[in-house]
């Protein structure tokens, strides 16, 4: 009981964390700017030493966390040749909202500029590196060798290497499925290692804002606001508009009702901040609220909760815009179109998990040349965000599964259009908890 109302109180500890961090750093800067001991030991020695542990930490955690978790979702297509018209729909849908949302964000962000003013670049020793041409980012994807990609940290590589080798352990038989039981175990334990590090997240998030916010004024913090702002909306509007639209016009479905019977798992979704917790809901909903085919169902959901990654994606577009914006880097239009191409792949292997999207983050920022520093000041509100995010995820889970069930003549329409449908069959108990 102890340890559950700790994880339930992770996000007031990264809160207190970044406002004492915040508040640390300003009574710094005004009360003890010209005491040489202070800056030495405590801003450039105790924090600056805190704050990089963690985001090194973070940076651990990338290369095992993709590959990993990819492996795990592409293997857990059992038969290939059977799935492959329901698998290509799926993974259309999934990979084309994501690709959608994240250039959504990307152009909300342009154009609002929450991070336009908070000049951030004397709080990093960051120096711009020379984008990619768009054939070299494409060569790149292919790795010569998957050992030396993963030493190197080269994401996109190691993403391609983890789908082959996953589909490869789908073909393979019993010997694959030995194969994909140990990935399975190795995804609980890094998915445990992923928790331990959350619950260091506040301690680092105070090291890193503090020294931070020595340098930094209130623009910063008015900046966060506006990031917070155009995220938040940007989530509500791809859920809204773009999951709706999409419904409608490949399936014919009701966006309203479609809504209101999403109701329990959006609450559910928003409340555990884990789309894997929430599968169990989502598949209620789906089949006995929505009248999906439970073979649809079955397939679709679980897999979105591994692949369909799009508020966290979005995530990582306005955070990627808000952060160069704030450290005055210019991001060329190759830059922003590696960022889509690298966060849509990238949300394939993103857990449906609380926090690891900040992971991923990391990933992202590294890919464009952009400093990990900032991810610091976007994680105080991060956990609400991500709340938000999940609730978003979830409900591209459904929508995209009452697309192909519809599509595969799967769907019972008179339950879909009943509003009181799967209200007598419910039986499960909302208990909202971080899993």
């Amino acid at each position: 009981m102890n340890a559950e109302k700790n994880k339930m109180s992770l996000t007031t500890r990264v809160l207190v964390g970044m406002v004492m961090g915040i508040a640390t750093g300003f009574a710094i800067r005004f009360l003890f700017a010209d005491e040489g001991f202070v800056n030495e030991y405590i801003v450039n020695g105790l924090f600056d030493v805190g704050g990089q542990i963690f985001v090194a930490s973070l940076k651990m955690l990338v290369v095992p966390l993709v590959f990993v978790s990819l492996v795990c979702g592409t293997s857990a297509l059992k038969d290939i040749a059977t799935l492959g018209r329901l698998g290509g729909k799926t993974l259309m849908f999934y990979l084309g909202t994501t690709a959608l949302a994240i250039t959504l964000a990307m152009s909300l962000a342009l154009l609002f500029g929450p991070g336009k003013g908070a000049d951030l670049t004397a709080a990093s020793s960051f120096a711009a590196t020379e984008a990619p041409t768009l054939g070299q980012v494409i060569v790149g994807m292919f790795p010569t060798n998957p050992i030396s990609s993963m030493a190197e940290g080269n994401t996109l590589q190691i993403i391609i290497f983890a789908v082959l080798f996953g589909i490869a352990i789908s073909a393979s038989g019993a010997p694959g499925e030995r194969v994909a039981s140990f990935f399975r175990d190795m995804n609980e334990v890094i998915l445990k290692l992923v928790a331990l590090l959350m619950n260091l997240a506040p301690y680092g998030v105070f090291c890193l804002m503090a020294k931070l916010f020595t340098t930094l004024g209130l623009s910063a913090i008015m900046s966060l606001a506006e990031y917070f702002l155009v995220l938040s909306g940007a989530l509500i509007l791809h859920a809204l508009v773009t999951y709706t639209t999409l419904l409608k016009v490949f399936s014919g479905l009701s966006p309203i009702i479609f809504l209101k019977k999403m109701e329990d798992a959006i609450m559910f979704a928003f409340s555990t901040a884990s789309s894997n917790a929430t599968i169990p809901v989502s598949m209620e909903t789906a089949t006995r609220r929505m009248g999906a085919d439970n073979k649809i169902a079955s397939f679709t959901i679980p897999l979105g909760a591994t692949i369909n990654m799009d508020g966290t994606a979005m995530m990582q577009g306005v955070a990627t815009v808000f952060i160069a914006q704030a450290f005055n880097v210019d991001l060329t239009m190759m830059d922003y179109l590696t960022v889509i191409l690298t966060a849509t792949l990238a949300s394939i292997g993103t857990a449906g998990v609380p926090g690891v999207g900040l992971v991923m983050l990391a990933m992202v920022l590294n890919q464009v040349g952009l400093p990990l520093e900032g991810i610091a000041l976007i994680m105080g509100v991060d956990r609400l965000l991500d709340m938000i995010r999940t609730a978003v995820n979830i409900t591209g889970d459904c929508a995209v599964t009452c697309i192909v069930a519809k599509s595969e003549d799967s769907l019972d329409l008179a339950r879909y259009n009943d509003m009181k449908a799967g209200e007598e069959d419910e039986k499960i108990v909302f208990k909202p908890s971080i899993q």
